[in-house]
């Protein structure tokens, strides 16, 4: 799986359009992404296609798109996680038959004038798009890159908020005050989950899984953990000897030391291509005597959710309540 995860994690770097002058003096539209480039079109674009996480954030803040890249669906047809709160029947999915593959031809057909998606520095390509494959999409419309590493998750969200404005959207009206208010209020139960944790000497692991490896996250690597870590006072373990390859996401053991760790609560990755913890139990005795495996002590880790006040204040909501139920286990 470490490629697996490192594709599914990471992805970043593509040149977009130059332009030194201010954009009001060029009767230009700009934005200045996190891969540094000063993005530009020749008026603000209207048929935006993007990484589906990125549409999902950019719709919170009413920015609509007309095509996504990347998991849209499940297999019983309902919006997948990474997608948020984009309808599927209301976009055209363009993905391609391979990770980071995309349908060309649906995508000219489009029409498009933007393609936002994320950006690890740590690899070439944006976020569900090759190096390749964004060769191909930037000669047809520009492209914006959004950091998803090395970044806190307000900051994130806050670089959408700035794309969607840059884009038309009203990003101070009633529902996004609203959204951000009901994010600060869950966050302050996760703080309170934190301080009570702590006290109790508790701490959280944070794991994903495929057939051959068990993987531990490390939160310092991940926006929205390392903020509930170091802001929210979450006490989620680090792994002592994370992986050089991929960036360092992970510290990938075998299943007969799945038991490294013996942490009170198991925070499993809720991806598609991950186990879910009944599968990572099959077959795999040490992790099934894991005391948090025997208390049934499991929560989700929305691993690459839209980052927008609206999807994370659903996602540290949830994460409070299954906490306080699995403290109660």
């Amino acid at each position: 799986m470490r490629r697996t995860v490192a594709a599914v994690l990471l992805l970043g770097l593509v040149a977009g359009c130059g332009g030194n002058a201010p954009a009001e003096q060029q009767g230009q539209w700009s934005f200045k992404d996190d891969r540094g480039k000063e993005v530009t079109a020749e008026k603000r674009p209207e048929r935006v296609v993007a990484q589906v996480s990125a549409a999902g954030a950019l719709k919170d803040y009413g920015v609509n798109v007309v095509g996504t890249f990347g998991p849209l669906k499940r297999a019983d047809g309902s919006t997948d996680p990474e997608a948020g709160s984009i309808d599927p029947s209301q976009v055209t999915d363009i993905t391609g038959p391979g990770y980071g593959e995309i349908d060309v031809e649906k995508f000219a057909a489009l029409n498009a004038d933007l393609v936002v998606a994320g950006y690890y520095p740590e690899v070439t390509g944006l976020w569900h798009l090759t190096a390749e494959f964004e060769e191909k999409v930037a000669k047809i419309a520009p492209t914006v890159g959004i950091g998803q590493s090395k970044i806190q998750l307000p900051d994130g969200i806050k670089r959408f908020r700035e794309l969607a404005k840059s884009l038309g959207a009203d990003v101070d009206s009633a529902k996004v005050k609203a959204d951000e208010e009901a994010f600060t209020k869950a966050a302050d139960r996760l703080k309170a989950i934190g301080a009570k944790m702590t006290a109790a000497n508790q701490k959280i692991q944070v794991v994903g899984a495929d057939p051959k490896l068990f993987y531990v996250a490390v939160p310092a690597r991940n926006p929205d953990l390392d903020w509930y870590s170091k802001e929210l006072g979450l006490p989620l373990l680090t792994p002592t000897t994370p992986d050089a390859e991929g960036g360092g996401y992970f510290q990938s053991l075998s299943w007969e030391n799945s038991g490294t760790y013996k942490e009170h609560v198991i925070m499993w990755d809720t991806r598609q291509h991950v186990l879910d913890p009944e599968k990572m139990k099959e077959g795999h005795p040490v992790f099934q005597a894991l005391p948090a495996v025997q208390a049934n002590r499991f929560v989700e880790w929305n691993a690459v959710a839209p980052l927008s006040y609206s999807s994370y204040a659903k996602i540290m909501n949830k994460l409070a309540d299954q906490l306080d139920a699995a403290l109660a286990r």
